[in-house]
């Protein structure tokens, strides 16, 4: 819902989200020529997909997203034209020497580039975001590093085939 006529109050349901290509809410921004070159390596290696996003709620000036990454999906490095706060609301994401599990979160600032890969049993993460369109942009890498993703896509296809959501349990307290 985007309209500048919003409610003050809404209630939404996530089971009618549209998926975040459905929702149009997100453009695609920047050159990747390597990626493109390995583009149909990517779109085969992709068969079974290892992540899924939809939009719950979005109206003028905010959105809220939600993205299940199946375990070890790589997300690409990439960033947003916009601040963007997100919740780890079940299973775990590895950031560069930092797990992030259940009830953990963190913050990125517009133009920040950022990756993270999920853990053993996956991620549902939330994404909060004070607009309504935002882009995407992946950061391009060497050919042989996008075949090399492209090979973890693959080989990931027998254990995604079945895989559920990770389970949700509340936050332990260190």
């Amino acid at each position: 819902m985007t309209d500048s006529q919003d409610p003050p109050f809404a209630i939404y349901r996530g089971a009618d989200a549209p998926t975040l290509e459905e929702c149009g809410c997100m453009t695609y921004e920047g050159e990747t020529p390597n990626l493109m070159q390995i583009q149909p390596k990517l779109a085969e290696a992709m068969q079974v997909r290892g992540e899924y996003a939809d939009v719950p709620y979005r109206r003028e000036g905010m959105s809220l997203a939600r993205l299940w990454v199946k375990s070890g999906f790589p997300l690409p490095l990439h960033s947003h034209d916009c601040d963007c706060l997100y919740y780890i609301v079940a299973g775990s994401i590895r950031m560069g020497t930092e797990t992030l599990s259940a009830g953990d979160g963190f913050f990125v600032a517009a133009e920040v580039p950022y990756s993270y890969t999920a853990g053993p049993e996956g991620a549902e993460v939330l994404e909060f975001r004070g607009t309504d369109r935002f882009n995407i942009r992946v950061r391009d890498k060497p050919v042989a590093a996008w075949e090399k993703t492209a090979a973890v896509l693959r080989e990931s296809h027998s254990r995604w085939r079945e895989e559920q959501p990770p389970v949700r349990r509340m936050p332990q307290k260190r």
